[in-house]
């Protein structure tokens, strides 16, 4: 048999895959069989950015209308930071120009400079699309003559609470006076006349059960927020719940020091009442609540001196001190 003819019996042996050149020559070499190639691989794409709308960005001034833009322009003007007022309260895109100006005229005639209005209309930018005949002077009468604020305290306290000019006289204000003379006994509100913008039914009576059930009876719990108003305005879970808690199990003291002292709750827990209260541990002292949390840090350090070193108990209310012997502990 002939290298041709062996040549040609071995091709047809062989899959089809392969292939023989019909000139190759006696020393060439059989061809690889081609494999498949591979998958390509799965590139990892960066994650899409958010999307337009999950994106707070200013207002394109060309695409407000007119009358819109006019003004947010008169608002920058003022120095008032007018996207913030815009997101904060829709409804001024429906306000108009004229209601802008009469709203900063009025609060200029309340003697509030132009720095004391733009903090004003950033805090409550509602003022801006409140009426001045329904809301606005309405409001400002009663603080003057029902909840008897003084004309020069005034904007003070509206700097304070620019809320109050919203509030509803009727729904609002006059009954959280009521309250506040009536079941709290508070005589003169005008020291506290930035709580009648609160609710009585979700801000004054849930705080008031609150001491209540801590073990205070009604009357001692009214008694301490008659001493110190400003009890109202904290909040039950994140202020007095942690307080109360550590001033009862961490500290061991009694409620009797929170009637006398309800003050107590104005100070802060990490900052000023859990180091003070630990040094105090530390030097075997007992202070009273307002030796320990009122006096800047030198006096404090100097009062726990002397009751360190006094051989006799201190002890004259409500500044008392007392020397703990470790002993009886």
């Amino acid at each position: 048999m002939t290298f041709h003819q062996r040549s040609n019996v071995t091709t047809a042996s062989m899959p089809q895959s392969l292939y023989l050149s019909s000139t190759i020559s006696p020393n060439a070499t059989l061809l690889k069989p081609q494999l498949p190639a591979p998958p390509p691989k799965l590139l990892r794409l960066p994650p899409a950015p958010p999307s337009s709308s999950a994106i707070s960005l200013p207002p394109n001034p060309k695409s407000l209308n007119p009358q819109l833009q006019e003004n947010l322009f008169y608002l920058d003007s003022l120095g008032i930071d007018s996207f913030h007022c815009l997101t904060s309260h829709p409804l001024l895109v429906s306000a108009s120009l004229p209601q802008f100006k009469s709203v900063v005229d009025f609060l200029h005639n309340l003697h509030l400079n132009i720095q004391e209005i733009r903090r004003v209309l950033h805090m409550c930018p509602e003022i801006l699309t409140a009426s001045l005949q329904l809301t606005l002077r309405p409001a400002v009468t009663f603080l003057l003559r029902e909840a008897r604020v003084e004309g020069r305290h005034l904007p003070a306290v509206i700097r304070r609470r620019p809320r109050l000019l919203t509030r509803s006289v009727e729904e609002q204000l006059r009954p959280a006076l009521y309250f506040l003379q009536s079941a709290v006994g508070i005589e003169d509100v005008s020291k506290c006349a930035t709580l009648l913008s609160c609710s009585v039914e979700t801000k004054f009576i849930p705080r008031l059960d609150y001491f209540q059930k801590l073990g205070f009876s009604k009357r001692e719990a009214t008694v301490m927020f008659r001493r110190f108003p400003s009890l109202f305005c904290y909040s039950i879970e994140e202020n007095f719940e942690p307080k109360s808690k550590y001033f009862l199990v961490d500290m061991g003291r009694e409620l009797k020091e929170l009637l006398d002292f309800p003050q107590y709750f104005s100070f802060s827990l990490e900052n000023r009442i859990k180091p003070r209260h630990l040094i105090c541990v530390e030097k075997g002292v007992c202070l009273s609540l307002p030796l320990m949390l009122k006096l800047s840090e030198v006096r404090f350090w100097d009062r726990l001196e002397v009751c360190c070193s006094s051989s006799i108990p201190v002890r004259t209310s409500p500044f008392w001190c007392t020397k703990i012997d470790d002993s009886v502990t």
